[in-house]
């Protein structure tokens, strides 16, 4: 089952994301929605082209941070500890290997591209260094979702120039949506990154909650989901449907009285908050009027064999909602690889690396990876749709412990595919050991530089901090020409 969150914070009217859909699924909206104020959707608008092709973003973020040498960047050359157990093996791009659990991707590799000296100097998980154009941070940061430092997630970004940019109408399908849950909504430490910073709560990315058990009692993890789920339940949006005892006529009744009490209300229009109240109710009207939503969601209408080549675990099948979810209209999607239920899980692989990676992870990213990469392209959507594959850092050469790797920055990997990026591409080399950049060292504001550039975006446009300061998109960073075609 799935169900929607919003905001976990309210907007300076008290209003959340949640509120409205709940509001909008129980139909009790001329006497909930008086005092709920400001935009909150709106239709999309022609995207700017002057810098690039894509249209959609989706990101698939591997929390804890991906060990380079085990998968994109191997060293056969190196000493067994720095290899580790695992081989490498060939790809489709002559004379490139790749590590041995991403055999699908392996096969692929010349239709991506594969930044190999990604580098900066804070080797914690800050993914918020990672996602959002602030130039550096720290642990405390890390540590506190809303701590007033912080940037805004690119995506959130990009919902707020497209809310203020004037366009008109309202639109049922978020365009910032993060699956399958809101971060660390399952784990111990409440970690920072994929959230609205100093433009509030009201632009934190609109959540999409799986709500299950995972299959693999006998996984390292009991019952974490990413490990395997059960593919015959069908996905429901209890959210966006009438409430039991809503029959069809009290709800046209409902709406009869809400048109007459609208009537009384037409001196709101002459106000800001009036016209940002008017729109919630469309929107909220819309909610039960409309299939779009909740038909996005159906993942019981994809063939059988599809959902099965995604994968029969939480990350594929959240990938296959990304495609779904981009096809319905919205904009930014991103599919979190998040830690469950404990720290150092996820991709923190401090130790059982080999199981873990071997097993759980590796597999899972495989599998999903490559899926949506076909069924974007067997659905003409590649071509518009930017495919990222990032994590905050990587894992130290040598090992920690018997089996595990720590944090390490010094060089990472990651992935890029589709809008604009170029085929068969590898960006950049690390040392012999993948301890160092070797050449073309990436950091990853230059990563956000890149991104804004293929969603036609200036980054250095400037948006108001809390302060209404004008600030930059990104801090820092350079576009880096070696990615995009040519």
């Amino acid at each position: 089952m799935l169900r929607i969150l919003g905001s976990n914070k309210r907007l300076c009217d008290g209003l959340t994301r949640r509120d409205l859909l709940q509001a909008g699924g129980s139909a009790l909206l001329g006497l909930s929605l008086a005092d709920m104020v400001g935009p909150l959707a709106r239709a999309n608008t022609a995207r700017p082209r002057q810098h690039g092709r894509a249209k959609n973003v989706i990101l698939l973020y591997l929390y804890g941070a991906m060990s380079q040498i085990d998968t994109l960047d191997p060293k056969p050359d190196a000493p067994a500890e720095v290899r580790g157990p695992f081989e490498s093996i060939a790809t489709s791009i002559p004379g490139v290997r790749m590590g041995s659990p991403l055999p699908l991707l392996a096969n692929r590799l010349d239709r991506v591209t594969v930044v190999r000296s990604m580098t900066h100097p804070v080797p914690i998980h800050n993914v918020a260094n990672t996602v959002t154009g602030i130039a550096r941070t720290d642990v405390p940061m890390e540590l506190n979702q809303r701590d007033p430092r912080h940037w805004p997630f690119f995506g959130s970004a990009l919902d707020y120039m497209e809310t203020t940019g004037g366009a008109t109408g309202a639109s049922l399908i978020p365009r910032n949506v993060i699956v399958p849950w809101r971060q660390s909504t399952n784990a111990p430490d409440k970690r920072a990154g994929f959230f609205g910073g100093f433009l509030g709560g009201r632009y934190d990315p609109t959540a999409i909650e799986f709500q299950g058990r995972g299959t693999l009692a006998n996984s390292l993890q009991a019952n974490n989901p990413y490990c395997g789920i059960s593919l015959g339940s069908p996905y429901n949006f209890p959210a966006t449907a009438l409430m039991p005892d809503i029959t069809l006529d009290r709800f046209r009744g409902r709406r009869s009285l809400l048109d007459q009490l609208s009537d009384q209300q037409r001196h709101l229009s002459r106000a800001s908050a009036g016209q940002g109240y008017d729109e919630l109710q469309q929107i909220a009207l819309g909610l039960c009027d409309s299939q779009a939503l909740p038909g996005a969601l159906r993942l019981d209408r994809e063939p059988a064999a599809l959902r099965e080549r995604y994968g029969r675990h939480l990350f594929g099948q959240s990938s296959l909602l990304a495609r779904r979810l981009i096809e319905a209209g919205s904009r930014i999607v991103t599919v979190l690889w998040d830690e469950f239920n404990e720290n150092n899980s996820a991709w923190d692989t401090h130790n059982n690396l080999k199981r873990r990676l071997g097993s759980e992870l590796c597999p899972g990213l495989d599998q999903a990876i490559t899926a949506l990469l076909d069924d974007l392209e067997q659905r003409g959507m590649l071509d518009e749709t930017l495919v990222l594959c990032l994590t905050e850092h990587g894992r130290t050469p040598r090992p920690e412990g018997s089996d595990g790797r720590n944090h390490w920055s010094g060089a990472y990997s990651i992935l890029m595919a589709g809008a604009g990026v170029k085929k068969g591409n590898i960006v950049g080399a690390s040392d012999r050991q993948g301890a160092f950049v070797r050449t073309r060292p990436v950091d990853p504001k230059d990563i956000l530089r890149t991104v804004y550039h293929l969603l036609g975006v200036d980054a250095d446009r400037t948006i108001p901090d809390r302060q209404s300061r004008p600030i930059p998109l990104v801090d820092g960073g350079q576009i880096v020409p070696e990615i995009l075609e040519s």
